[in-house]
């Protein structure tokens, strides 16, 4: 476990780890999501479309953001924990 990717989350970056791990039930501790590790793909945490779909119910039904499963964006959205901060800042409505 890399205790350094702590310092570097922001705090939204910190609930977003949260609730990715408990949405998809993952067998890791939140700290251990690199804020710039990809999360889409064979890479990273590896999550897929079904994935994204079950994310995007939680991070609609906490911030108002509203995801889609066919969205284009997504693999830019999803690239990252970072970029998925900043994704939900931007459109946040909660």
């Amino acid at each position: 476990m890399n205790t350094n990717t702590d310092i570097n989350k922001s705090g939204l970056e910190q609930e977003l780890a949260q609730h990715i791990v408990t949405a998809l039930n993952l067998d890791i501790s939140p700290n251990e999501i690199d804020p710039l590790a990809p999360l889409y793909g064979d890479e990273g945490l590896g999550i897929d479309s079904i994935d994204v779909l079950e994310i995007s119910l939680v991070l609609t039904k906490h911030y108002g953001v509203q995801l889609r499963s066919d969205d284009e964006n997504n693999a830019e959205i999803f690239a990252s924990l970072r970029n998925l901060a900043n994704h939900i800042q931007q459109h946040r409505t909660k």
